[in-house]
């Protein structure tokens, strides 16, 4: 089984930039997409439903925002959009698929890197989705989150940890946050699980001022977290940058 997540920063922009043609040669099973950055009458066919592939989406309420989607070759037995609060919800965040005991979800937690609202209110949703990553956790079922979770977890995680400790993303509340869904919710890291070792070549995102994608200072904020039976099966990770489909990289996960 293989499974993708992309932080697309725009699908217009990301198909117009091949993201779609690549992902036809991927031979992957799921496909978790954030930043959609569109409404249901912005989707062309082929991104509504690339050959192949069955689509689900959350979109945002707000017009050119935020939103996730699913795509699979298999068409799941349930989908669940949203996690039942409005103003998480509203913004288009959280996606599941499920097939059998298997439950991939798509998921976009806010950024507070615009200023002290937006990082109170990414605060609020860490807070408020921990009972909900803890019943996952506890709920037999092998789930795996995939998404871009705006949190690097540990120093190898980004090029500049020292000038970061004080910025969203890398602040020490989060980082603490992440942490406990791995010590003691259970959830694990499956990249970190398959590459333990520090290497540049972990990042998923990088910032567009600065030549930071041509210098490689990057961040590794996009994951795929699963239950730990699910991760046991895991085999391959890699993270794609031949190509540039938007300010962040594909994640690739091969499961047994």
């Amino acid at each position: 089984m293989r499974i993708i997540t992309a932080n697309l920063n725009g699908i217009r922009s990301a198909a117009n930039k091949g993201f779609l043609a690549w992902l036809q040669k991927q031979d992957a099973d799921v496909i978790c997409l954030q930043e959609l950055k569109a409404q249901a009458a912005d989707m062309s066919a082929e991104m509504l439903a690339p050959a192949g592939y069955f689509g689900y989406f959350h979109y945002a309420e707000k017009k050119g925002y935020s939103g996730v989607g699913i795509y699979c070759k298999v068409k799941p037995d349930a989908v669940i959009e949203g996690l039942g609060m409005v103003d998480i919800d509203s913004e288009g965040r959280y996606l599941e698929c499920q097939f059998g005991n298997l439950s991939v979800v798509s998921l976009y937690l806010p950024s507070g890197s615009s200023g002290e609202d937006r990082q109170a209110f990414k605060f609020s949703v860490l807070a408020r989705i921990l009972p909900h990553l803890e019943a996952l956790a506890k709920s037999g079922r092998d789930v795996v989150i995939c998404g871009d979770w705006n949190i690097a977890h540990q120093e190898i995680d980004l090029k500049n940890y020292k000038g970061n400790r004080k910025n969203s993303g890398f602040l020490p509340e989060e980082r603490a946050w992440l942490g406990d869904l791995f010590s003691r919710v259970g959830w694990v890291d499956v990249y970190r699980r398959l590459h333990p070792e520090t290497t540049d070549a972990c990042y998923t995102w990088w910032s567009n001022r600065g030549a930071a994608y041509e210098k490689n200072v990057g961040w590794r904020i996009d994951y795929q977290i699963a239950t730990p039976e699910l991760a046991k099966k895991s085999i391959k990770s890699m993270i794609y940058k031949a190509e540039r489909f938007s300010d962040h990289a594909p994640l690739t996960v091969d499961f047994q």
